[in-house]
């Protein structure tokens, strides 16, 4: 039974920074794209990057340049998310998908997904 399961989100404050996590297990972890979305009350849910489990090739939204990184260690994935702003707060999910990327894949290819955790930016 494929399991993505997301953790480290919480409260802080502007200009803070937290680190997301995602367990993956259940399925190959080669050859995957993994990735992070968020979705804010009221938007549709958007990318924020994503990651090649087995080339390790990173790609990122315009929004999360500069401030995010995303990594992998074995089936981990992290997001650590820097100077962030009140538009940062979101659900933030954690998706895998067949296949590596060789952009921000769109929403529709990710096969897997998990629960979601709350990431809220505010003083």
């Amino acid at each position: 039974q494929v399991q993505l399961v997301e953790s480290g989100g919480g409260l802080v404050q502007p200009g803070g920074s937290l680190r997301l996590s995602c367990a993956a297990s259940g399925f190959t972890f080669d050859y995957r794209t993994i990735a992070w979305f968020r979705q804010a009350p009221g938007k549709e849910r958007e990318g924020v990057a994503c990651i090649g489990s087995t080339d390790g090739a990173t790609y990122y939204a315009d929004s999360a340049k500069g401030r995010f990184t995303i990594s992998a260690d074995h089936e981990n994935v992290y997001l650590q998310m820097n100077r962030l702003t009140p538009e940062g707060t979101a659900a933030y999910y954690c998706a895998a998908a067949v296949g590596l990327p060789t952009m921000l894949r769109p929403l529709n290819e990710y096969d897997w997904w998990g629960q979601g955790t709350q990431v809220t930016v505010s003083s």
